[in-house]
């Protein structure tokens, strides 16, 4: 298949000045109008050529705004060429539309001196509305490199409302890369992302390739203990040091967690066209209710931070990535498909079924792995008769990763009854 450019879609918070939010939220709905007529005109037989200059003269948006909603209303037009039980245009929009627009015409972006990424937005002919981005660190890094680095280029933006609040979607699209289409793999890499490691596992026509665990235990140790700091801070009545100490242990994360990704990402690009395949893990925190001590803990889990960072460093190479549901991808054996959810210790898995024993977490990824093959792969999952030592790396403090420190050798019955595992 053929190689895809690199673009990725960045999502910000938008802290508009003054009180022009309102100003936002009618051009949404001025945009939805604009949408509706360019529908409802086309619906009609007028040619699609000469909406855009009609609309551009009527519309209370820029010229530019324009163009792009009439453009993406006559798309859906391309794909949806019928009418309601009533007559009237179907396809139409009831909600506020997101105000599309090109970079430097419809909006612009800036750096300032406190190092965060200024806005403005032509709302309407000659009003604009300015502000500040807010959002995760990850798309805020990648959206600096963009605006100072002549590899990316930023493209189209959407302005939209969700749930009460303006957000704007950036698109920004690497110039000189390309990446594989993840279906035109011959390495699936399961990735699961644990509180304290992640472990990797290569699949193969040929069964299990390889496995490595790397170890972050300073990640889990660095934030309960600026955890217990910024108690004793707030207990104190020193409120005006809370934010710094929170600016501390961000910046901390994201730089072990950077350099965790890098690791993965270089570690996978040993085998032949690979494919990295991350767990779904978008709802994990509204289902989590664990008790207080143990709520706090996993809702600091950095698992979409490091997905996100290693995914964007895998595009930077080449490399594809995927997505897939993890439904048992924790309980279930790898080697005979049994799922019971008592069967794991700390990081040791035994599966009451066959009795094969092995890393839990080494077992979870050999599962997201099989999954990724089924979900985006032509070609059958190899039968699984035995696995691979696991090899541990933990990183040190000064941010190197170590050759292994740890192996764990395998346990092996006889390859009959399909035993295989790891001893502490």
């Amino acid at each position: 298949m053929d190689d895809k450019t690199l673009v990725k879609t960045l999502d910000f918070q938008l802290d508009v000045q003054s009180d022009n939010e309102g100003l936002l939220y009618d051009a949404t709905l001025e945009a939805r109008r604009v949408y509706n007529e360019t529908i409802r005109l086309a619906k009609e037989g007028v040619d699609w050529d000469s909406i855009s200059r009609h609309l551009e003269d009527d519309a209370d948006l820029v010229k530019n705004t324009v163009q792009r909603i009439v453009a993406k209303a006559l798309g859906a037009m391309e794909n949806y060429l019928e009418y309601d039980d009533f007559g009237r245009p179907s396809h139409t929009k009831d909600d506020p539309y997101p105000l599309r627009a090109n970079y430097e015409e419809g909006y612009t972006l800036s750096l300032t001196d406190d190092s965060d990424v200024a806005f403005r937005i032509s709302a309407k002919p000659y009003k604009h509305v300015r502000g500040v981005l807010k959002g995760s660190d990850a798309h805020l890094d990648l959206l600096k490199t963009a605006l100072t680095c002549d590899e990316w280029k930023v493209t189209t933006s959407e302005t939209l409302w969700r749930d009460g609040n303006p957000e704007l979607h950036i698109n920004i699209r690497n110039t000189e890369r390309t990446v594989r289409d993840k279906q035109d793999s011959r390495t699936v890499v399961g990735m699961d992302v644990n509180e304290d490691n992640v472990a990797l596992t290569a699949l193969s026509k040929d069964g299990v390739e390889d496995t490595l665990v790397i170890d972050f235990p300073e990640i889990k140790f660095e934030r309960h203990r600026y955890f217990t700091v910024r108690k004793r801070v707030q207990n104190a009545g020193k409120e005006s040091i809370h934010d710094t100490l929170e600016g501390r242990e961000e910046r901390f994360v994201r730089d072990c967690l950077h350099k965790v990704s890098r690791q993965i990402v270089k570690w996978s690009q040993q085998f032949e066209r690979p494919c990295i395949v991350f767990e779904d893990l978008k709802e994990l925190r509204d289902s989590i209710d664990y008790g207080t001590q143990m709520n706090r803990r996993l809702h600091h889990l950095p698992f979409r931070a490091l997905q996100f960072y290693t995914s964007y460093k895998a595009s930077f190479e080449g490399v594809p990535t995927a997505w897939i549901d993890p439904a048992y991808t924790s309980q279930r054996c790898p080697m005979c498909g049994h799922t019971e959810r008592a069967n794991r210790n700390k990081k040791r898995f035994k599966c009451r079924g066959c009795e094969h024993q092995d890393h839990s977490d080494r077992g979870a990824s050999v599962n997201i792995a099989v999954k990724g093959v089924k979900k985006h792969q032509d070609w059958n999952v190899p039968a699984l008769n035995s696995l691979p030592v696991v090899r541990k790396v933990r990183r040190q403090a000064s941010g190197a990763v170590d050759a292994p420190t740890v192996t764990h050798p395998t346990v092996r019955g006889s390859l009959a009854d399909g035993r295989s595992g790891v001893s502490n």
